[in-house]
């Protein structure tokens, strides 16, 4: 990235401070962790309010921050409720920092086109939301943190939330919460965590509101100040399907038994292995090949960690996984198993991977799977915007759990329609290629030359091993040479590396 472009950064009102990337490992934190206020509730106290008057308890003003978790996926109702009674208030200059923010959030362009919302603070963007910030028409550029970025800036002062609505799938009159019980049951509140702990004022949504004490907490009634009732916080099948199973796509189904070969040969399937598997059908189909050989040889893994699907669970349930870590959960199986395998663990997204914390789980990693949207020569990869730049996804627990895992392995098919994901730079970098060391496609494994360990066992086998070059070549040869993707001029958006260093930008589009 341009360093003409980070002084233009360093221009914008609280981020004077901010650093150009300079290496995976480079920064080294300083300072001390952030606090919230000291606070008293007397006994016999209620906290269920209405909306409209918690928002004046809380004192919410001009040019505060608010914040809300995404486990509620493309179901989610809560943004939407409380933004709209934001708006009511006429309160405006809002910075929205969202964990992501998926297609569902659309509804909430009103409320930027009339400056209720003029900031953007999250992981993902797409659809209109995304088209918003393409335009160039927030105050400032949105950033794009990890899931343990965030996590790291919230709790190092750096991300000041004032107001963290929390969408509660089951919440008691006192205030615990969690989010595997109740009508709108989604699973770990893993990346709430972080907001319920160090935000100046926490605000629990509920559609399951009870009168006894739960017996599974999430977060507990000491960190919850007031508690809203409404019908519905969202809309169960957006939430959560069901299980999420292996691919039928031939194309997925070869590229996901390289990525198990991989592994099998590499020597990382070894009994106490600790993985972290994606949840879309080239991980669940490489962690099935996985399981085959497991059964096959009688190994158990140690640990699982990440996102929890319904087959993953399902291993864990069936002994092949001794334990879970789950910051988020991605179907109604895993959510069952979270509730009722004691073997199956809640952890926060600080807990997961923020690399600020004494030991963050993805350090623990032997291998991560993980998927891309494009991926360049020099292992850089995208999973934030497509080819031609627009914003469609979200850097998530990408570039944390690559930072971790031992040996990170990235699997994608090497064309998509006619167009080739193996590219000579890829259009925005959210994961650095020095944390990733190997690339599986459906026509080749290239292995990163700072991994000779790794070539000098894999290319002894009968896996189409090849350099980069060669794959890249392979793309074009199918393909055809890459069109260079005409974008504006305007920064948009930072995407920020885990450390909090600045790793590229996102432009406007023309």
């Amino acid at each position: 990235m341009d360093k003409g472009i980070m002084e233009l950064i360093n221009k914008i009102p609280g981020w004077e401070n901010k650093m150009l990337y300079q290496g995976a490992f480079a920064v080294k934190p300083f300072g001390r962790m952030a606090g919230r206020p000291v606070k008293c509730v007397v006994p016999g106290k209620d906290k269920v309010l209405e909306l409209d008057k918690v928002l004046d308890a809380v004192e919410l003003k001009d040019g505060m921050t608010i914040s809300f978790h995404h486990a509620l996926r493309n179901g989610d109702l809560v943004m939407q409720k409380v933004v709209a009674a934001i708006s009511r208030k006429g309160i405006k200059d809002l910075t929205l920092s969202a964990s992501s923010l998926s297609l569902v959030q659309d509804a909430l362009l009103p409320y930027f086109e009339d400056g209720t919302i003029t900031a953007i603070d999250t992981s993902g963007a797409r659809g209109r939301i995304g088209e918003f910030i393409q335009k160039n028409k927030l105050k400032k550029p949105a950033i794009f943190r990890t899931h343990g970025g965030r996590a790291r800036a919230i709790e190092s002062g750096e991300l000041h939330i004032d107001v963290a609505f929390i969408a509660a799938p089951t919440c008691d009159k006192y205030g615990n919460i969690n989010g595997v019980q109740g009508k709108s049951a989604c699973g770990s509140l893993g990346y709430a965590m972080p907001d319920a702990e160090y935000a100046e004022q926490v605000v629990a949504v509920t559609d399951g509101l009870v009168s006894v004490p739960l017996e599974y907490v999430s977060i507990p009634q000491t960190q919850v100040d007031y508690i809203v009732e409404v019908e519905s916080i969202g809309d169960p099948s957006g939430i959560a399907t069901g299980s999420i199973r292996i691919s039928k796509n031939p194309a997925e189904l070869v590229i996901s038994k390289y990525v198990a070969e991989v592994i099998k040969y590499a020597g990382l399937l070894k009994e106490g292995i600790i993985f972290q598997f994606g949840s879309g059908g080239i991980a669940i189909s490489a962690a099935g090949f996985v399981q085959t050989e497991m059964q096959r040889t009688g190994i158990k893994a140690a640990a699982g960690i990440g996102g929890a699907s319904g087959f993953l669970t399902e291993m864990l349930a069936n002994g092949y996984i001794g334990t879970f870590f789950d910051p988020q959960d991605f179907d109604t199986k895993a959510i069952e198993s979270l509730y009722f395998n004691s073997r199956h663990h809640e952890i926060s997204a600080s807990a997961y991977a923020n690399p600020f914390s004494a030991n963050p789980y993805v350090n623990l990693l032997d291998v991560a799977v993980l998927s891309a949207t494009e991926v360049d020569i020099n292992f850089n990869v995208n999973v934030l915007t497509d080819s031609y730049g627009k914003l469609i996804g979200a850097p998530g627990g990408h570039p944390d759990a690559a930072a971790g895992a031992e040996v990170t392995i990235v699997a994608l098919p090497l064309l998509r329609g006619r167009l080739p994901m193996l590219l000579e730079k890829v259009q925005t970098v959210v994961t650095p290629g020095e944390t990733v060391d190997v690339l599986v496609t459906d026509y080749g494994i290239a292995i990163n030359p700072k991994r000779l360990d790794l070539y000098e066992i894999l290319q002894k086998t009968s896996l189409p091993v090849m350099t980069v070059e060669e794959l890249h070549q392979k793309a074009q040869k199918l393909a055809g040479v890459a069109e260079k993707t005409i974008l504006g001029d305007r920064v948009c958006g930072l995407v920020e590396y885990r450390d909090g260093t600045i790793i590229d930008v996102v432009y406007d589009l023309p």
